[in-house]
């Protein structure tokens, strides 16, 4: 069991049918989205303990549980070929958004916000150097981390060679790509790989990119946040399949 920080995540837990344990709630709180929670664990038979925000603060991973804790079971992660099928059927031109050794968690939930606003398939990450489902995860997701499908896989350069396979246009987010965004083609069924922060995407991976494009930068800064990087990119895409 996990603990899930925060009224959004724990109201988007309730509504995902995760199944919970129980649910802590600050003695004192209130507001529209406590009600939410307290209706919504009625209906799936929740119990709901008030504690002292004492105990929520030894409790919480995330520092910001907002006056709620839930403890739920795991959120399980995507077989790959699951994943890719499940995209497959979902569109006719899928969107899976690879994460090479991300490590900061608000950049993984903020990623898992937008690929679930945009409406792409899902999100894949190595098992190794990278982040993970964790209660900041979900917290800086906002819920999504309850729609979002998620595969974690060995090898990522490999999982790479198996999109390709299931037909996949692999582009990777590079800084000295020559091409821009707004030039490339982002049609089709796409593979997007952003890489860590700082030091982007390793070798092995950019090898395997089919193409690489950059966003155009003219200030003085010659990078962004990751999780921003990603949410222009991925939107960029969105808007090429709706001309």
């Amino acid at each position: 069991m996990v603990n899930v920080e925060g009224r959004n995540p724990v109201i988007e837990a309730l509504r995902a049918g995760r199944r919970i344990e129980k649910i802590f709630v600050l003695h004192s709180a209130h507001g529209g989205a406590i009600d939410e929670i307290y209706k919504l664990a009625k209906k799936r038979n929740v119990r709901i303990e008030k504690v002292d925000n004492n105990q929520l603060d030894s409790m919480a991973g995330s520092h910001a549980h907002q006056g709620v804790i839930a403890v739920a079971e795991e959120i399980k992660y995507w077989d790959i070929d699951d994943l890719i099928k499940y995209a497959k059927k979902e569109s006719d031109e899928p969107l899976l958004i690879l994460l090479d050794e991300l490590k900061d968690p608000h950049n993984f939930g903020s990623i898992l916000r937008t690929v679930d606003a945009a409406g792409a398939q899902g999100v894949i990450i190595p098992n190794r150097r990278s982040v993970s489902f964790t209660p900041v995860v979900a917290k800086s997701s906002a819920g999504a981390i309850e729609y979002v499908p998620v595969a974690q896989v060995t090898n990522l350069s490999r999982t790479i060679d198996k999109l390709k396979d299931a037909g996949f246009w692999i582009g990777g987010a590079d800084i000295d790509a020559k091409q821009t965004c707004y030039q490339a083609n982002l049609k089709g069924a796409l593979g997007l790989v952003i890489g860590s922060e700082g030091s982007g995407m390793r070798r092995l991976v950019k090898e395997k990119c089919d193409f690489l494009l950059r966003l155009p930068m003219k200030g003085h800064v010659d990078s962004l946040n990751a999780s921003v990087a990603a949410g222009i990119l991925i939107y960029e895409t969105v808007r090429q399949r709706e001309e």
